[in-house]
């Protein structure tokens, strides 16, 4: 005896229909910008990504209607594009939130105390990985690296950094954004909503005052292999030593508190991480062969 594919639980379904088209005054704005985009590169299939992020800009996710244009644009199948769109994570597929905060939950962040930081925004926020909050102003997802392990563990909010972050001092910073308070990263540019920020990564000017320069440059953990290079002695310590590690009185006389000017954001806790609080929510860090 056979089953048919409903029995089996198998929907086979109507095939899609084709992606809707932007209202004409959308499209023509769109392709203005787009002509500026594809000039850049000798070859027109090389602006993928970047009109990719244009289209972003313009719903704040790709859209099937934005990979038709970009396919429409670069005279690419629309196969060819949507391979591209969903290889890149920063290309979003469905709609999020003003606000993409992402927490870093590798291995060194982890062990720092990521995972503490991600479940508990998932539990204050009451959404899960990926997902967006009522309101829509944040949405929450765990990422693999943010390449800041020598601030570990770090948060990103739209690709700005949040160095040196706790349990307590991510749900500020999430409340913050929520509430629509004024957000600074510890090291970059004022925070923009997402859409601006995919405009931006397009390769359009920042046009927020002042923006530019807010970028800054390396932070001083960043900057210690290069002084040691360089044969500079005696380098600024940029952590407190783990509690019970080795150290003399010369090391506390040289023990470096980080001052305002090298923690921009008053969402750092530098302090409070697993490595130097016992009472961490990540635990103490116990000197090797303990």
């Amino acid at each position: 005896m056979t089953t048919s594919s409903s029995e089996r639980g198998v929907s086979l379904g109507m095939p899609q229909l084709p992606a809707p088209a932007y209202p004409d005054d959308v499209r023509a704005r769109l392709e203005v910008d787009a002509r500026e985009v594809v000039a850049r590169y000798p070859d027109s299939r090389s602006a993928l990504l970047p009109l990719l992020h244009l289209v972003q800009a313009e719903e704040g996710h790709v859209t099937r209607t934005g990979m038709q244009f970009c396919a429409d644009v670069l005279g690419l199948t629309t196969a060819e594009v949507t391979a591209v769109a969903t290889f890149y994570t920063m290309y979003r597929r469905k709609p999020s939130g003003d606000y993409q905060v992402g927490v870093c939950t590798n291995t060194l962040c982890a062990v720092m105390g990521g995972d503490a930081i991600f479940e508990e925004l998932q539990e204050h926020l009451g959404v899960g990985n990926g997902e967006t909050t009522g309101d829509g102003k944040v949405t929450l997802e765990h990422i693999e690296c943010n390449a800041a392990c020598d601030y570990a563990p770090v948060v990103m909010v739209n690709w700005e950094f949040f160095d040196n972050q706790t349990p307590d001092s991510a749900k500020r910073l999430v409340d913050d954004l929520r509430a629509g308070r004024d957000v600074a990263p510890t090291r970059g540019a004022r925070l923009c909503t997402f859409k601006e920020t995919a405009r931006i990564l397009a390769g359009f000017p920042d046009e927020r005052p002042g923006a530019v320069e807010e970028g800054g440059s390396a932070g001083p953990a960043s900057l210690v292999g290069l002084r040691l290079a360089k044969g500079e002695t005696a380098p600024a310590r940029v952590v407190h030593p783990r509690d019970g590690g080795p150290h003399d009185e010369q090391q506390d006389r040289t023990a470096h508190h980080p001052s305002p000017a090298e923690h921009l954001s008053s969402h750092d806790a530098p302090q409070d991480s697993s490595a130097s609080d016992p009472a961490h929510p990540a635990g103490p860090v116990a000197e090797e062969g303990e």
